[in-house]
């Protein structure tokens, strides 16, 4: 596989400092010799370019530093666009989660032409399916999958075309723990899969992972959205918004390396490492040993 790296080193659309910096920390780690030790070709372009808070005003508190989040995440669609038309696989660095509406928008327009159907794994803590009306913080981090459904403000869903980037019902929401009241609203008038840790601790997270494929089924390619904080804090500390209670290192890695198995996974991105609240980069190692497992790592 011929994987193209990509760095979003953006924090605008987060409540706390230091995840734009998460790139970095992931590249320290060794992703690109890991991956390449797999023998995959990884091509690493650098990083989007991104004005820090200092440099910005809010202008909308319910909509937090909205115009330099939309210029990113348009930039970041045509690039992940262009990758995937090259034959390659873009592998997204973050940055907060905002940074998702510009990776989905370019997977979306790629299938979009070829008249492919995405679904989408959303692996996290937190349902991000929140509007300005509904957010109780106005950071974009909680905005990404209403955008990309076609909810929310017009400058985010209209991020990469005037199009909703992704049926709801090809979404997927999985080891979530805690949602917003206008969340659960949205998710339910939505029709949006979700797999809460509930659902995990109940059945297992082979029975969670199997329910997630089948809702899949009829989905010509898969795109990967995995947030930190969807693991427990006590394996990966150092993230955006830690939750008690997420997933633990073994069911983490059989959710990676069963998607990585059905052959349909195009694109992944990996967000809100934050390495000011890290032990020894510890979160950042395991965020490799996770792409690892996505990207074909096996025990034999």
């Amino acid at each position: 596989m011929n994987i193209h790296i990509l760095g979003v080193p953006m924090d605008l659309g987060a409540g706390h400092r230091g995840v734009d910096m998460g790139p970095s920390a992931i590249r320290i780690a060794g992703v690109q010799e890991r991956l390449q030790a797999l023998g995959h070709a990884v091509t690493d372009s650098g990083d989007i370019p991104i004005k820090t808070p200092e440099q910005q005003k809010i202008r909308d508190p319910k909509l937090k530093y909205l115009p330099e989040i939309v210029r990113a995440c348009s930039i970041l669609a045509g690039k992940v666009e262009r990758i995937l038309q090259a034959g390659e696989f873009p592998l997204v660095l973050g940055g907060d989660h905002s940074i998702a509406i510009g990776t989905v928008a370019g997977v979306a327009n790629y299938c979009r032409d070829r008249k492919k159907t995405l679904g989408v794994v959303w692996i996290d803590a937190h349902g991000d399916i929140n509007t300005a009306e509904t957010s109780p913080s106005g950071n974009v981090h909680g905005m990404p999958v209403a955008a990309s459904i076609g909810l929310g403000a017009p400058e985010l869903t209209s991020v990469g075309g005037q199009h909703r980037k992704v049926d709801p019902r090809n979404v997927v929401l999985l080891g979530i723990r805690d949602l917003d009241d206008g969340e659960k609203k949205n998710i339910r008038s939505q029709k949006v899969n979700i797999m809460t840790m509930d659902d995990i601790d109940r059945t297992g997270m082979p029975a969670v992972i199997d329910r997630t494929l089948r809702l899949l089924k009829h989905c010509d390619v898969i795109h990967v959205s995995l947030d930190l904080d969807a693991m427990d804090p006590s394996v990966c500390p150092g993230v955006g918004t830690p939750v008690k209670g997420g997933l633990n290192y073994r069911e983490a890695h059989l959710l990676m390396e069963t998607i990585a198995a059905t052959g349909r996974m195009v694109s992944l991105e990996v967000v809100e490492a934050n390495p000011v609240l890290d032990v020894r980069n510890q979160s950042a190692e395991f965020a490799v040993e996770l792409l690892q497992s996505g990207f074909g790592k096996k025990i034999l």
